[in-house]
């Protein structure tokens, strides 16, 4: 794992990110959010691309949802759809549950790292430590 050091990501870069960072971004979080702020900024200037699973997506979505917030999660929804979207198919199913075997992974962390292998992304954004055995993706956290 890497430490996030946003100015050094390339231009054009596409990365793949994983839920923490978007919940602490959307809801301000006092203390992660100015982490993830400038990976969110350079994406907003088009200097890089960003993508996010369908699992990501759910899991965003849960809070408003479990608030009765519709109109928030319709926002959010919206926001997140813009992005590329990386499906859970079974190619990526498979390859999670692989990698899941290979370093005893949660499955939406097997998921997220799937996906961004399945997407040839530059790196997987995370705030989750239990990425610490993988090699064979940048992991930036």
């Amino acid at each position: 794992m890497e430490a996030l050091e946003v100015a050094v990501i390339p231009a054009g870069a596409l990365l793949l990110v994983d839920s923490a960072p978007i919940i602490y971004t959307l809801e301000a979080h006092p203390r992660f959010a100015r982490r993830f702020a400038p990976l969110f900024e350079r994406h907003a200037a088009g200097e890089i691309a960003l993508a996010v699973t369908t699992v990501t997506i759910a899991e965003v979505l849960t809070g408003p949802l479990a608030k009765g917030r519709e109109t928030l999660a319709a926002r959010y929804r919206t926001v997140l759809a813009s992005w590329q979207v990386v499906a859970l198919d079974l190619d990526v199913a498979e390859r999670a549950a692989r990698l899941r075997a290979a370093h005893r992974l949660k499955l939406p962390d097997a998921i997220q790292l799937a996906s961004a292998l399945a997407i040839n992304a530059y790196a997987l954004v995370t705030h989750d430590r239990d990425f610490s055995p993988v090699r064979g993706m940048r992991i930036l956290a």
